[in-house]
């Protein structure tokens, strides 16, 4: 089964209360015990410390950061005048250039901004872009028929846009991959299949769930210029050259959180900066109510309650990384098809999906409240969220969003809803 058959088919203050089914509208919500959900820190893959083999092609490449990236965009997206698709309550946004709203085999699903790696919404700190991050994923079988159209499974991209000037958006694609040795002995990488379904930019580190692991870590500090001749080619080459299917730079990772509690399903994450200290949350996808914990290797001890469950870690400042591997909160939430969660104060918000040909959902619940209500319209295969607070001083709207995308070819966008639905 394809990834999109695999997990197509199937983030807050105190919760106190969460978003119920579509239909009916009230909120069936419970608190649960959050020391069942755990992680465990590792720096280390079966080739060696992250750092080490990172050290290893830092000899080999050119080293940049993302600043560098954004200075050097090759592609440019279309300004959105006005709301696409199903979409209420719109903000602003933009659509990908013909080849990237029609290509079938890369799937764009998770959102981030810069407004979640500093509070004013610039980067780097200090500086003066205004950026969005958008994650991809490769669909060997894109029509879902159980044959590949496509033999070579390219892993997870990473977009990179420049929005400081709104009106003209401009971006790059990088390759996510994994530093490892060849069997040679040389240092090397290779492509990560997953799914990358959410996405969370807090300071330098970019965050990417898992599905059955738990939470892989980027450093946005740490890019590698390779060539670009061989598109079908990832890692070094029998030539002597690195290369990344093509793309000009590749993000090794350099950290993972590994699931090491009850099976929670990685589906989808988000920054909650209301909290005290700053949390994330990661939330699980079921294709009716259940959460599907048999169609992957999971890590952790056991499966819990199959209900959808939110689940927050809290953060360190201080170094952008988890404050403690113990989950601080947790809730269940009876709410088919999640696709995106964020919090904001006592107020959380989800993405909920219906299929390539019916319009997506925001939906929101306050702590203690009974019902969940529609806030607006989202596109057609909604997916990732990410709230923008008005109060980002340095990239500042005259209310807060959230952000969202959509992945369908033909119907894809990356947008902004004013979080109130006005």
């Amino acid at each position: 089964m394809t990834r999109r058959t695999i997990l197509k088919g199937l983030t807050a203050a105190p919760f106190a209360a969460a978003a119920g089914s579509l239909i009916p509208t009230v909120a069936e919500a419970a608190t649960i015990n959050a020391g069942q959900f755990s992680l465990t820190s590792r720096s280390t893959n079966g080739y060696g410390e992250f750092a080490d083999l990172t050290a290893g092609l830092a000899t080999k490449l050119t080293k940049v950061d993302a600043t560098t990236v954004i200075a050097g965009t090759n592609r440019s997206a279309t300004h959105l005048t006005s709301a696409p698709s199903t979409v209420e309550a719109f903000s602003t946004g933009f659509a990908w250039d013909g080849g990237d709203q029609a290509v079938d085999y890369w799937i764009p699903q998770g959102v981030t901004t810069s407004a979640d790696a500093y509070g004013n919404g610039l980067y780097p700190a200090g500086g003066t872009n205004r950026v969005v991050l958008v994650s991809w994923y490769f669909e060997t079988d894109p029509d879902g028929d159980g044959t590949d159209e496509y033999s070579l499974d390219k892993g997870l991209r990473l977009t990179l846009v420049d929005y400081t000037t709104s009106t003209k958006p401009t971006y790059r694609h990088v390759l996510l991959v994994e530093p490892v040795m060849s069997d040679t002995g040389e240092y090397s990488f290779n492509p990560i299949r997953k799914h990358a379904g959410g996405i969370l930019w807090y300071g330098n580190l970019l965050y990417v769930v898992d599905t059955y692991k738990g939470l892989r870590v980027f450093d946005l500090n740490t890019l590698f210029k390779v060539a670009t001749a061989e598109v079908d080619v990832c890692g070094l080459h029998t030539d002597g050259s690195y290369y990344g299917y093509g793309y000009q730079y590749v993000l090794p990772q350099s950290h993972a959180y590994d699931n090491a509690g009850t099976y929670l399903r990685y589906t989808t994450i988000g920054l909650d900066r209301t909290s005290t200290p700053d949390s994330l949350v990661v939330s699980e996808y079921s294709k009716s109510g259940a959460v599907d914990y048999t169609d992957g290797t999971f890590n952790g001890t056991a499966p819990g309650t199959t209900t959808p469950k939110v689940v927050r870690w809290n953060l360190d400042y201080t170094n952008r990384q988890l404050a403690s591997l113990t989950a601080s909160e947790a809730v269940t939430v009876a709410q088919e098809k999640i696709q995106g969660v964020v919090s904001h104060n006592s107020k959380y918000y989800l993405s909920t999906s219906a299929g390539p040909s019916t319009k997506g959902s925001l939906r929101t619940v306050n702590s203690g409240a009974s019902t969940a209500t529609t806030v607006c319209d989202l596109a057609i295969g909604c997916e990732d969220l990410s709230f923008h607070s008005s109060g980002a001083s340095g990239w500042a709207y005259s209310e807060s969003v959230i952000w969202n995308l959509s992945e369908y070819a033909g119907k894809r966008y990356v947008y902004a809803v004013h979080a109130d639905g006005s």
